[in-house]
C-alpha cells in the first residue's frame, strides 16, 4: 500500500497553489467572521496532514476496497437522514463532537469509486447494460443526498460523474443523443417546477429560481443575498476596501450578507480585495485544475487519469457555480467555493482529493 517515492516527482506546484488559495480564504474568512477563523486554520492544518498522508498511499488500493468505499458512503448518508442534525429545515450534518457533512465527503468517495468502475468497464462503456448499472449505482447516494435536501450537491455530483464518463470514452453519439433529449426535457421540467403544485422541489428552492428570474420582485427576500453580493463585488473596484476595514459603506460591515464566510465568501473577496483579489482566486483555481489535468495526462493507467479528471471537474465546476451565484449569474444554490469558503468537511475532503491526485503524479511512468 505504501511505497517509496522520488521526491522530485512530487508536484509541489499543485501543493503551493492549493495552499495559497487556502491561506487567501483564511484571511478573508477572518474579515467576514473572525470567530470562525481559528477553526478554518485548524481545518487547513488537518487538511494538509490528510493530503500528505493520502499522497503516500498507492491509489491502486482504492480499486481493491471500492465496494467498501461505496458502502461506507451509503451508510454515512443514511445516518444523516436518521440521526443527523437539522438546521433550517435541512439534515446534512452528523454530530461527531464536531459538525461533519457526509455529502461533501461523498463527492470525493464517488469519484474514487466510479474511476475504477469506468476503468473496469471501459471496453463496454457505451453498452446499455454498463450505463444502466452506472446510473443505478449513482442513483442510490444521489437520492439520499437529495432527500436531505441538498440539490446543489446532487447537481455537482452528477456533473462530476458526467465529466468522468466523457473522459472514460463515452461515445459522442450518446452525448449528443442525451443533449438532444435533456435540453427539451429540462425546459419541460423547468416549466413544471415553477407551478404551485409541483412536487419536485422544496418551496425555498422554487423561490430561489423565481428570484433569479425576477430579482426586483424578490429584492427583500430570496434575491436579497445575491443583489447585495453583486453590489459588494462591484464596490471593491480595482484594489478593494482592505481586509478588516471599518468603512461605513461596506456591504459586509452593514450585515447585508448573512453568513458571508460560507457560500458568499466571493462577495467579501471582491469587496475587500477588489478586482485583483477576485481575479487571483479565479487564477489559482485555474492553475489547480490545470495541474490536475496535467497529472491526468501522464497517469500510468486509466483509473489515475479518471481520478484526476474527476477532481479537476469537481473543483472547476463547483468554483464556477459558487462565483456565478455570487455574481447573480445563476440561481442561489448554496455551494461552497473550493478551499476558500468556511467549512471543515468540504476543506478536508478537497485536500484528501488533492492527496490522491498527488499520488497519481508520483506514479507516472510517462515523460512530462
Amino acid at each position: 500500500m505504501l511505497r517509496q517515492y522520488k521526491l522530485k516527482n512530487y508536484n509541489f506546484k499543485l501543493v503551493l497553489f492549493v495552499f495559497a488559495l487556502s491561506v487567501l480564504g483564511y484571511m478573508v474568512i477572518g474579515s467576514a467572521k473572525q470567530s470562525v477563523q481559528d477553526r478554518q486554520m485548524y481545518g487547513i492544518v488537518v487538511g494538509v496532514i490528510v493530503m500528505i498522508l493520502v499522497s503516500l498511499v498507492n491509489y491502486s488500493v482504492f480499486y481493491h476496497i471500492r465496494w467498501l468505499i461505496y458502502g461506507a458512503n451509503i451508510v454515512l448518508l443514511l445516518l444523516v437522514l436518521f440521526i443527523g442534525n437539522e438546521v433550517n429545515g435541512s439534515k446534512r450534518w452528523l454530530n461527531l463532537g464536531f459538525q461533519f457533512q457526509p455529502s461533501e465527503l461523498a463527492k470525493i468517495l464517488l469519484i474514487l469509486f466510479f474511476a475504477q468502475f469506468i476503468m473496469k468497464n471501459k471496453n463496454n462503456l457505451n453498452s446499455v447494460s454498463v450505463l444502466v448499472a452506472a446510473l443505478l449505482l449513482l442513483a442510490a447516494p444521489l437520492l439520499l443526498i437529495y432527500k436531505e435536501p441538498d440539490l446543489s450537491t446532487t447537481i455537482m455530483i452528477i456533473l462530476s460523474f458526467t465529466v468522468m464518463l466523457f473522459v472514460g470514452g463515452l461515445s459522442y453519439k450518446i452525448v449528443f443523443t442525451i443533449l438532444g433529449i435533456s435540453i427539451p426535457a429540462f425546459v419541460l421540467f423547468f416549466s413544471i417546477i415553477l407551478r404551485d403544485d409541483n412536487n419536485f422541489l422544496e418551496g425555498y428552492q422554487v423561490n430561489r429560481i423565481l428570484a433569479f428570474l425576477d430579482p426586483e420582485k424578490y429584492a427583500d427576500t430570496y434575491a436579497y443575498q445575491q443583489i447585495n453580493s453583486r453590489i459588494a463585488i462591484s464596490s471593491g473596484q480595482l484594489l478593494g476596501k482592505g481586509l478588516n476595514n471599518n468603512v461605513i459603506s461596506s456591504v459586509k460591515n452593514g450585515d447585508f450578507i448573512s453568513e458571508p464566510q460560507t457560500d458568499f465568501i466571493y462577495a467579501i473577496v471582491g469587496e475587500e480585495l477588489g478586482f485583483i483579489g477576485a481575479a487571483s482566486v479565479i487564477i489559482l483555481i485555474i492553475l489547480i485544475v490545470i495541474e490536475c489535468l496535467r497529472i491526468a495526462r501522464y497517469a500510468k493507467d486509466d483509473m489515475g487519469a479518471l481520478i484526476c479528471s474527476g477532481i479537476a471537474g469537481l473543483i472547476s465546476l463547483q468554483a464556477f457555480m459558487n462565483i456565478a451565484v455570487a455574481t447573480a449569474s445563476m440561481p442561489n444554490t448554496g455551494i461552497p467555493l473550493p478551499f476558500v469558503s468556511y467549512g471543515l468537511t468540504s476543506l478536508v475532503s478537497l485536500y484528501m482529493g488533492i492527496g490522491v491526485v498527488l499520488n497519481v503524479g508520483l506514479q507516472t511512468t510517462k515523460t512530462h
